[in-house]
């Protein structure tokens, strides 16, 4: 199979519905923190981009959002021609000019604070980062509080980048600057904004 025939199939079977059906879950997952949203896998994306990321790129993404991929995204080049034929996004140059960004290996991903945060007068300005996660469940558990959560809600990504909580600390002082996740699994989809408050179920 050539690259130009990866790069035209796999995307929505009906794009304007399934696209706005990515959209109403990642904005529900980012109203609810740490609740799981099931069933987006509508994208058949060539590997290592998993279908739940290559859900959301299509949903989320276009010319206007430039994006960072990981090295473990980047260095493929059916990846990088299947998300330019289905989204028409550009890659950012560096990591603090992407909208986006996607990792495939968010254990080695680099510090939350080298991407965009926003700024105290334009806090959209940010970046939303999707990690590519191998379940939601199975990690160390993570306890949540802040907006959109009752009491408390717990979440246990697995692999989450090195030193999160500590990471995730800091990008919650930066409020109303920052960077907000979306997680990404065969399970679902599950989000972390920066204005959720973490801990460790350990801490």
């Amino acid at each position: 199979m050539t690259l130009d025939s990866i790069a035209i199939e796999g995307g929505f079977q009906n794009p304007v519905f399934d696209a706005q059906t990515i959209f109403r879950a990642v904005m529900q997952a980012m109203a609810e923190p740490g609740t799981i949203h099931k069933g987006i896998a509508l994208a058949k994306p060539p590997a290592p981009l998993t279908p739940e990321a290559a859900a959301v790129a299509l949903a989320l993404c276009d010319q206007d959002t430039p994006i960072w991929l990981d090295p473990a995204l980047a260095g493929d080049d059916a990846v990088r021609a299947w998300l330019a034929f289905h989204t028409g996004v550009p890659l950012a140059n560096t990591p603090a000019d992407a909208h986006f960004v996607f990792s495939a290996d968010p254990e080695h991903l680099i510090g939350l604070e080298n991407f965009a945060q926003g700024s105290q007068e334009y806090p959209d300005r940010s970046a939303t980062l999707v990690l590519q996660v191998s379940d939601l469940l199975g990690g160390e558990e993570l306890v949540l509080d802040g907006p959109g959560i009752e009491s408390e809600a717990r979440l246990a990504p697995h692999p989450l980048p090195r030193h999160f909580t500590r990471q995730w600390a800091q990008n919650h002082a930066r409020f109303p600057r920052g960077v907000d996740l979306i997680l990404v699994s065969r399970e679902g989809l599950a989000a972390l904004p920066r204005s959720t408050r973490i801990t460790s179920q350990e801490a």
